[in-house]
């Protein structure tokens, strides 16, 4: 339900502002093909130059890509704020994306290996995807609690339209671990994500 100074800014024609963080952690040996979808999506961004129409796009992939691996998802949680003013929206997209960026927490330290050895590489056991995104307007399937299963396909599902809406005003995505090879362990995901929630 609408707060009063929600609905007094909504009367004074204000435009209202949305900021959304929502974590997916997924687990098995099955999503590190996922790795390579996201690593394309932070290629593609970065090439994008902050072009927020081809960075939609990126984020409506992660997001598809996300739904179609739902089979291994373990917890999830998200959080947010709304906001009446654009630079006080602006002010938390950053405070979420220097937090996220300080939840890494992956290690790789490859063994020594002679010239005749081949190359393995661990494969993680778990993946945990940020999504930050602001947005105009109001949407009641990302404001809501996203730690069940329907909420968060229906959430990830509301972020894709967002983008088709071009309601998109700045998005973030964030993974851990951040390539092939990293590993992110059951103990790092609970000391960096202490927040997540089993669905």
């Amino acid at each position: 339900m609408s707060s009063w100074r929600d609905r007094f800014n909504r009367m004074g024609g204000k435009t209202r502002f949305a900021v959304c963080r929502i974590f997916v952690h997924l687990a098995g040996e099955e999503v590190a093909p996922l790795l390579g979808v996201l690593n394309q999506a932070a290629r593609d961004a970065i090439d994008a130059e902050g072009d927020l129409p081809a960075l939609g796009e990126g984020l409506a992939e992660v997001c598809q890509s996300l739904l179609q691996y739902d089979l291994y998802w373990r917890s999830a949680a998200n959080e947010g704020d709304v906001f009446w003013d654009e630079g006080e929206a602006g002010d938390y997209v950053t405070e979420l994306f220097t937090d996220s960026a300080q939840r890494y927490g992956a290690d790789f330290v490859p063994d020594a290996a002679g010239p005749d050895d081949l190359l393995l590489l661990p494969i993680t056991q778990n993946l945990v995807v940020i999504l930050t995104v602001a947005y105009e307007g109001e949407v009641p399937a990302i404001e809501t609690d996203l730690a069940d299963l329907n909420a968060l396909k229906s959430g990830l599902q509301a972020i894709i339209n967002l983008n088709y809406d071009n309601r998109l005003r700045a998005i973030q995505v964030h993974f851990s671990p951040a390539q092939l090879g990293d590993t992110l362990t059951t103990e790092q995901l609970i000391l960096n994500f202490p927040e997540l929630i089993p669905l």
